[in-house]
């Protein structure tokens, strides 16, 4: 296990983190890292302590994973996807063996784990802001988080704004939703379990019952 005073983030971290901002704020969507307590809502919810093989995509300059790294087993592999250059050296500094530095776009994550031999991840999560970007482009990446997650695994997208719930709702259904106020700026974060029935096709159900209609099977 690696010493905790290596994965603090240094004062070079927090200067990255602006000048990325500066240079691709649709990139990076927040002017500042992630707070404690947005950290530990999000590890909550990813029940980590059951995981073996973790993706975060957009990890920045890494503030959420550190608190990966702290919350993970010894034994997991925890994956980064970043595609800005700088951010994906600052991240390499860590020196966790269990941390594995990949530059690419969230939108191939299946070429990632193959690249890096890992398989199905337990948990994907994302703090890239979709509401910044092309709705497709927002599509190609959770369509990639679909196919990559293992049934039963969990996504969670910590995000300023709510496109991420229509578009994942598309795939997933609806999201569990929590804000973190005690956050620059308060976030939301979305959690889904893959494979879980969808509330949506439950009403619908309950809708076609009620008008005397046959309901599709699953």
């Amino acid at each position: 296990m690696p010493e905790l005073r290596r994965l603090r983030p240094q004062p070079d971290d927090r200067i990255a983190f602006f000048q990325g901002f500066l240079k691709r704020p649709k990139e990076v969507g927040s002017i500042l890292p992630s707070s404690r307590f947005l950290e530990r809502r999000i590890i909550r919810g990813a029940e980590l302590t059951r995981a073996k093989t973790i993706v975060e995509l957009g990890p920045g300059t890494g503030g959420i994973t550190r608190a990966i790294l702290r919350a993970a087993q010894p034994d997991a592999r925890v994956l980064v996807i970043e595609i800005n250059e700088r951010f994906a050296e600052v991240l390499k500094r860590m020196h966790d063996p269990r941390l594995i530095v990949h530059q690419g776009d969230a939108s191939d994550i299946a070429g990632a784990l193959a690249v890096h031999g890992l398989g199905a991840p337990d948990v994907i999560l994302s703090g890239i802001p979709f509401s910044t970007m092309q709705r497709q482009t927002g599509r190609e990446i959770l369509y990639s988080v679909h196919d990559a997650l293992q049934d039963g695994g969990i996504f969670i997208a910590y995000q300023v704004r709510d496109r991420v719930a229509s578009l994942g709702r598309e795939l997933f259904g609806r999201a569990r939703v929590q804000t973190e106020i005690l956050n620059v700026p308060p976030m939301r974060v979305y959690c889904w379990r893959k494979g879980e029935p969808r509330p949506e096709s439950k009403r619908r159900r309950h809708r076609l019952i009620r008008r005397g209609r046959p309901t599709p099977r699953a």
